[in-house]
């Protein structure tokens, strides 16, 4: 059997944006992935559905394997002609061990590739508003360990050098020590009065900074009750911060926000939660796709050959739009055979759909739902007219229902179905419980209904109690029904049932939980 090969590749600092795209590639052909939690769950969302996840931090019932276990590992999986990656925490020869894994994998012939990542060491700093070099302030920086109990660190660092080595100095893991370490940096030469900076959870949604000077940080620190993981920067570049600091600016910084929505539809919302400072966490609880049942595919070619025959043709939502049309691709039905139809569209989003298609909708209601196009129809459709509704199988039966009460002659057919999706997550349900999702997000209701069935198989026994500790934001009053109807606390509808109108609720809501 042919050896397989070994990706070490830096994860970087927490946001799952700031692997490199060669990392990302590494990630996505490989066959396993051994990960730990600082590589950031997220990102396991670009594997191959069918990598193996070997997870080698800490669980409930063992500490964290060893590093000689992970080693040897990275050697048996290779050995078994496997591609594998290692995700590492920021950059893997930076306090990484990366050394080690190579080593042995160096020793066993196996071929490895080295893929650096963004070390916590600039990328924290820099998203506090905090650069490491400054023209004018610092032109160069060290990077520390402050991990070690004191006296190893007297052994491993040499004080009377590092201390004014360089302009700007940045420790990593040293939270516990800043005491010590302000106290030999100010006994080494350093002034009491040098700005020190910690960063705790840099690039994360929990991310917070605290400032003060060499002679007070230990204080402040401990007022703050600041703790592990942080990252320390001494020297006057800490003061660009008050001029510099970004995205704690942003409104919805500080957010961490659990989307529902399907993969290939979430992208718009995470974009724009992303665009404006949140941290979005991908739990896609549905998934849409083309009917298989012979049924199905019956009454779909059906409907579309009488395409000639139908005065309206009611779209309610994008994936109407993009399912009807893949239909027509399908059945080699030509568009311009609906000549007698208008289009009617339910929501700007289907409009648009639409129009990507070369068709501008007839009708698009006020109201962004089944009623509005009702209420708008009154005046334009009369009994005795015919209505082809191309929909997904869970569609509401209110629209086909009230124009068949009008004499309509409706024909529904299911152009795509929606099935729950059950995401791997090894931390999901310990996040809900420990407060780290701050937003739900809902865009129908079966992302509520399938979002309880997957934290019951995740081992939540009441989800509905878990969440409603929890802002649950739905896109408009029917998906909040259900969520009511489900035992949730609904905190945030839009007024516009949109994701436009979804996320200018979310960063109300914010501004008014902040006191803004």
């Amino acid at each position: 059997m042919d050896k397989g090969k070994v990706y070490l590749v830096g994860a970087g600092p927490g946001d799952p944006k700031l692997i490199t795209v060669r990392g990302l590639e590494a990630l996505k052909r490989s066959d396993v992935i051994v990960f730990d939690r600082l590589a950031g769950p997220q990102l396991l969302n670009h594997a191959r559905p069918d990598a193996e996840r070997i997870y080698v931090g800490k669980l409930p019932d063992r500490h964290t394997m060893k590093q000689e276990d992970i080693n040897r590992l990275l050697v048996d999986l290779a050995l078994q002609g496997k591609t594998v990656i290692r995700l590492k925490g920021g950059d893997p020869t930076v306090f990484g061990r990366v050394g080690e894994e190579a080593d042995l994998l160096q020793k066993n012939g196996i071929i490895y590739e080295i893929i650096p990542g963004i070390t916590s060491a600039i990328a924290v700093p820099a998203y506090a508003g905090i650069p490491v070099t400054h023209r004018d302030l610092a032109s160069s920086f060290s990077v520390i360990t402050g991990h070690e109990s004191p006296d190893k660190l007297d052994h491993s660092i040499y004080w009377d050098k590092v201390t004014n080595a360089t302009g700007t100095l940045v420790f990593l893991m040293g939270v516990a020590k800043i005491g010590y370490i302000s106290e030999q940096l100010i006994k080494h030469g350093r002034s009491p009065e040098t700005p020190v900076a910690l960063v705790q959870w840099g690039t994360r949604a929990e991310q917070r900074t605290v400032v003060g000077t060499l002679s007070d940080i230990d204080d402040k620190v401990k007022a703050a009750n600041l703790k592990p993981p942080a990252v320390i920067i001494v020297g006057d570049v800490v003061r660009q911060r008050d001029t510099l600091s970004w995205i704690e600016k942003k409104p919805l910084f500080g957010q961490r926000v659990l989307v529902t929505r399907a993969r290939s539809q979430a992208s718009e919302l995470l974009a724009k939660i992303d665009d404006l400072g949140g941290e979005t966490y991908e739990f896609p609880v549905i998934e849409t796709r083309l009917p298989t049942s012979d049924e199905s595919i019956r009454a779909i070619e059906d409907a579309l050959g009488q395409a000639d025959a139908y005065d309206w043709v009611m779209l309610t939502s994008v994936n109407g739009v993009e399912y009807f049309f893949n239909w027509l691709d399908r059945c080699g039905i030509d568009i311009r055979r609906f000549h007698r139809a208008k289009f009617a569209a339910v929501g700007p989003k289907t409009a648009e759909a639409l129009a990507s298609r070369g068709i501008r909708a007839d009708l698009l209601p006020e109201s962004f739902r089944a009623e509005g196009l009702l209420d708008s129809l009154d005046s334009q459709i009369t009994a005795g007219q015919s209505a082809l509704l191309p929909r997904g199988d869970l569609a509401r039966e209110t629209l086909p229902k009230e124009l068949k009460e009008r004499g309509v002659r409706t024909v529904e057919i299911d152009v795509y179905e929606t099935a729950m999706s059950a995401p791997r997550d090894l931390w999901l349900p310990e996040m809900l419980a420990n407060g780290e999702i701050h937003v739900i997000t809902f865009t129908s209701s079966s992302t509520v209904i399938n979002l309880l069935e997957a934290l019951r198989g995740l081992g939540v026994n009441n989800p509905a109690e878990t969440l409603n500790h929890i802002e649950i934001a739905c896109i408009g009053p029917v998906t909040a029904k259900t969520a009511e109807e489900n035992g949730l606390r609904v905190s945030i509808v839009p007024e516009k049932y949109t994701i436009d109108g979804l996320v200018e609720a979310l960063v109300e809501r914010r501004r008014v939980t902040k006191g803004e």
